[in-house]
């Protein structure tokens, strides 16, 4: 080959060199960049939470706001999730720079003060839960009682009562908002403050069905005896179909030893309802005070039909075998309500 035909031969084999280099690079740099991850989306991270797996929802978002930390609402992103996997601390810091940024954002709000109740802040919860039921006139029965209880931890009553009345659609000073309130107090373990107002709901209409049965299960369970038989009385003059209470009625007879008025009352309770295992039971410790063993056994057996994982009855059960010399029975009946008992209320470790 002549030397001017090598040395164009050798320029363009240079080329070609060159491009395919060029053409090789490039492929390889494509081929890097579709290897790398793509960041994940906010559709990612309400998938995963939406499955509950909020600890993999947490890092997805993590990394989303390294990728692009413009993106919109993150801290809500982040409150919503801690919220829904019960971190609430986590979720209180999140959700408030989230309220701050946009105090109109309403589930932001709501979930603040739900994350503030349930850490037990009540009083910081309040204005936030305040807020919530000022945007909605018609506030769901859950918002009000969460409201009313925060406002009852706060010793706030006459809010509570509001709530309440709200959640029951009555008007807050009416006797139902006051018998209401009296019970929720009374569940709550305020009694002084549930008789003041259980009392206040009869003076308003002394007519008012189950007022007079609070005031008496208040007595009954501060064993004021001929107070609460006084109003069981009133309330079974009032609603004489109320099964209720001729039990709590009964029990007040049976601890003031007048076996055979409760067993009377005992029987009406389960005419009226036979479905309630406490009258069986109760049913079955008048029978055995006065005596009557097997007939106790048939109503203690009877309610453990109803509810074999109750330790009450087995107990007493297993008194009325002993007492009748049935030890074996007595026995199996005395081991199995400990062991019921054990599970329900397990031993703390230290």
């Amino acid at each position: 080959m002549p030397p001017r035909q090598m040395r164009t031969y050798a320029r363009t084999s240079l080329l070609l060199l060159i491009l395919f280099s060029l053409l090789e690079s490039s492929v390889q740099a494509q081929s890097s960049l579709s290897a790398q991850p793509t960041p994940p989306s906010i559709e990612e991270v309400h998938r995963l939470t939406d499955q509950g797996k909020f600890d993999d929802a947490l890092a997805s978002l993590t990394e989303l706001s390294k990728s692009n930390p413009g993106t919109k609402n993150l801290d809500r992103e982040f409150g919503i999730i801690y919220y829904r996997k019960g971190d609430y601390p986590s979720a209180i810091a999140s959700l408030q720079r989230a309220t701050a940024e946009n105090p109109d954002d309403k589930e932001a709000t709501q979930l603040t003060g739900l994350s503030l109740y349930l850490s037990g802040k009540h009083a910081e919860a309040i204005p936030y839960l305040e807020k919530v039921q000022s945007w909605y006139p018609s506030a769901s029965v859950d918002a009000s009682y969460i409201l009313g209880v925060a406002y009852i931890q706060t010793k706030n009553y006459s809010g509570a009562r509001a709530a309440f009345a709200k959640m029951f659609q009555v008007p807050p000073d009416s006797a139902a908002a006051y018998l209401f309130t009296a019970r929720l107090l009374l569940r709550l373990d305020f009694g002084p403050i549930a008789e003041e107002y259980g009392r206040k709901s009869v003076e308003l209409d002394p007519k008012l069905p189950l007022a007079h049965q609070l005031l008496g299960e208040l007595y009954l369970y501060q064993s004021r005896i001929p107070e609460a038989i006084a109003q069981l009385e009133q309330e079974l003059a009032i609603n004489p179909g109320n099964p209720a209470a001729y039990y709590k009625l009964a029990d007040a007879y049976s601890r003031a030893q007048k076996f055979d008025d409760a067993e009377k009352l005992l029987q009406r309770s389960i005419w009226l309802d036979a479905t309630s295992t406490g009258p069986y039971i109760l049913l079955g410790k008048v029978l055995q005070k006065k005596g009557e063993t097997q007939l106790a056994i048939r109503a203690l057996q009877r309610a453990i039909s109803m509810d074999p994982n109750n330790d009450i009855p087995h107990h007493l059960l297993g008194l009325a075998y002993r007492g009748l010399g049935r030890s074996e029975d007595a026995e199996r009946e005395l081991k199995l309500a400990e062991q019921l008992q054990s599970r329900e209320n397990p031993k703390q470790t230290p």
